[in-house]
């Protein structure tokens, strides 16, 4: 009697043991398996493309000096950085910030110099020059010309906006001399 359910429990055990061995062969073979699989390669060239092509609008609306369709190309979190003024944390400032700029008689105009995304491709960072010419009341013309630094995220409907922009001109400061470094 006893020897017949040493049996049953010897089966058992072998059984148990088997079925433990089968699950962590079929374990180990997936973690090998999913460290073979390479991870999905993010498209860096599609995000500077897109990228290139958010900024180029960008500039057109500035071109245009339509303040809200420029304010329209920042994240809703963004700061805008311009030149000799607090930073725009809000539309309102950012809004006020390119309205200041954005006169009857000034021309703005950009152009990209690098663009460069993120190994993950949701981040972007573009670096260029600026140009912009004024005019005063009585026709004489003023140009300034500089340099900028964006950064462009990736939003959740799929478009791209600026969380951060900042530019600043190459002229010296008055009573400074330009190094030009």
């Amino acid at each position: 009697m006893f020897e017949d359910s040493e049996k049953q429990v010897s089966k058992g055990h072998i059984g148990l043991i088997a079925l433990a061995f089968l699950v962590v062969i079929g374990l180990g073979a997936a973690f090998w398996i999913r460290s073979q699989q390479k991870p999905a390669v993010a498209d860096t060239a599609a995000a500077v493309d897109a990228v290139r092509a958010a900024d180029a609008q960008w500039a057109k609306a500035a071109a245009a000096r339509n303040v809200d369709g420029t304010v329209a190309f920042y994240a809703d979190d963004a700061v805008a950085m311009p030149p000799n003024a607090a930073m725009a944390m809000d539309k309102g400032a950012q809004r006020k910030a390119w309205a200041d700029i954005l006169t009857p008689g000034t021309e703005v105009s950009w152009s990209p110099g690098q663009i460069v995304a993120s190994s993950s491709s949701d981040l972007v960072y573009e670096v260029g020059i600026y140009t912009v010419i004024t005019k005063n009341k009585k026709g004489k013309t003023t140009t300034d010309g500089g340099k900028y630094l964006s950064v462009w995220k990736k939003q959740a409907d799929g478009s791209w906006k600026t969380e951060a922009n900042s530019w600043n001109s190459d002229k010296a400061l008055p009573g400074t001399v330009n190094t030009g470094g």
